[in-house]
């Protein structure tokens, strides 16, 4: 039986598993670090791809520039709230809202750009030993049956969501400012844009590694 095992466990490994582990296979971020399309796309690749890879990339990488900003008010916020709640006893009855506000928007509106970097949880512990080919060929269909169309599901909810709130001139019940709503809502409808954009690049990337057996824009 042992030795079953043992020969089952090679065909495996010749199989599915790159032969040697590259030095980017040490964590998840790194391992998706390497599908940026921000590198020099193949020679041989179609240049409608090329491109659409490349604009992709580029558009993700300047909205997560700009997403990222929402930082400064955030902290903003929150370290006013501080000060005005333990050295003035003065609190605030807007900071609460407005740090689930901005950290949300900062959430969505940044998820297209952070899965241009693959720094999306995901277990990888089979998958960054497969072999190019195979990564490619799971991420492809993956993308297929499941990506696009739950967040095409999604975003049709989503619409209808944020309509029914600028309809109805939905406020928070939480506090007392009772803010409206529906900004943070159409920030989550921009977010699956945003993804949806960005999955049509992984796409592309996903079908190159798996019909040539390397990530598009990566360095040699």
């Amino acid at each position: 039986i042992r030795a079953d095992l043992i020969v089952r466990s090679s065909f495996f490994n010749k199989i599915f598993m790159a032969e040697e582990p590259t030095k980017l296979d040490i964590s998840d971020e790194m391992i998706a670090e390497r599908r940026g399309g921000t590198g020099k796309m193949p020679s041989d690749m179609p240049s409608w791809m090329a491109r659409s890879i490349i604009n992709i990339d580029k558009f993700s990488k300047w909205v997560g520039n700009v997403v990222c900003w929402i930082l400064v008010p955030l902290i903003f916020a929150m370290t006013y709230e501080v000060f005005a709640r333990k050295l003035f006893h003065a609190p605030t009855i807007w900071a609460y809202d407005i740090s689930r506000f901005l950290y949300g928007a900062l959430f969505m509106l940044g998820a297209g750009y952070a899965l241009s970097k693959g720094v999306h949880i995901r277990a990888d512990f089979l998958y960054r030993n497969f072999k190019t080919k195979n990564q490619g060929t799971i991420d492809f269909w993956l993308y297929i049956l499941f990506y696009f169309p739950g967040l095409i599901v999604f975003l049709y909810m989503t619409i209808g969501y944020v309509g029914e709130s600028i309809q109805r001139g939905e406020r928070g019940m939480d506090t007392t400012w009772m803010p409206y709503m529906w900004p943070i809502k159409t920030c989550l409808l921009i977010g699956i844009i945003f993804l949806l954009i960005q999955g049509i690049s992984e796409l592309f990337k996903s079908y190159w590694a798996a019909t040539r057996g390397t990530w598009p824009g990566e360095d040699e």
